[in-house]
């Protein structure tokens, strides 16, 4: 692979757009990018705002590519696979995927087989820059691809590796469900506190800041969580009470099932999508 690859999107949804423009803004050249969608229209729209290369055939700008990150929804990738798949035989890019629950076998033999692929589990804070996301990549990748890969999602966000594929299960119940646990926080926090008398739009912001804060102090901090949550709680106050009233009602094993909950059904649809080929 050269210095500067050559990266083509098939797909230009929100976060193929949310990837490109974390990538510009990190040293990637919009010369070096195209994007390929059905709508001409929305495509010129990404043209115009980011400068990359664009074009309405996926055939084609799979072939300019080093890297081709496949960025379409999971129930049409098999569609998308076949079509490339005499052009990537041939160009043997990186292949990776963004989509959620295809494993990296299914993908591979709606490609041809015998790939290059990462998979990736991004997450919608991605979409500002403060992603987490996991990957994995098959026994075809190089180093220098990894490092590819890496830097291309490390520009929107966290990228870790994991050494397993069945771990993006995890992963997914984890960063990329993970949002929503926290906005249901933030939507109970906001009604307790409207309920105690708070106007609403107050309670929403002081909520926001809160846990933004909270997240920050833990990444900056060399305390585990454990440790604090207990800096914050003093002997018979008020959060060391509050405290007290999640843990008598059981919120770290309604935390755990929820978990297991999403991880049973990223396996579950793995399954379901690899039987749709």
């Amino acid at each position: 692979m050269s210095k500067s690859p050559t990266i083509s999107f098939i797909g230009a949804g929100n976060m193929a757009s949310a990837i490109i423009g974390g990538m510009l803004d990190s040293g990637f050249r919009a010369a070096d990018i195209w994007v390929s969608a059905p709508d001409d229209d929305h495509l010129q729209s990404i043209r115009k705002r980011f400068g990359v290369s664009v074009t309405t055939e996926n055939r084609y700008c799979a072939q300019q590519a080093d890297v081709v990150i496949l960025a379409v929804k999971p129930q049409v990738m098999a569609d998308v696979c076949r079509d490339i798949a005499p052009v990537v035989q041939n160009t043997r890019p990186l292949m990776i995927s963004i989509a959620a629950g295809l494993e990296a076998a299914t993908l591979d033999s709606w490609l041809g087989g015998g790939l290059p692929l990462v998979r990736v589990m991004p997450n919608t804070p991605s979409l500002v820059g403060k992603g987490a996301a996991g990957l994995f990549a098959n026994k075809q990748v190089t180093e220098q691809q990894r490092q590819t890969a890496e830097s291309v999602f490390s520009s929107i966000g966290t990228a870790l590796w994991v050494a397993d594929e069945d771990q993006l299960h995890a992963v997914t119940a984890l960063s990329g469900s993970g949002p929503a646990y926290f906005f249901l926080m933030l939507e109970a926090l906001e009604e307790a506190a409207t309920a105690a008398g708070i106007e609403a739009s107050t309670a929403r912001q002081l909520a926001i800041q809160t846990m933004a804060g909270a997240a920050e102090m833990a990444a900056r901090s060399e305390h585990d969580p454990a440790q604090l949550k207990r800096n914050v709680m003093s002997p018979g106050g008020t959060t060391e009470r509050a405290i007290q009233s999640f843990e008598d009602g059981g919120l770290r094993q309604l935390v755990g099932k929820a978990y297991r909950a999403a991880c049973e059904r990223s396996e579950e649809m793995a399954r379901e999508l690899a039987g749709k080929s």
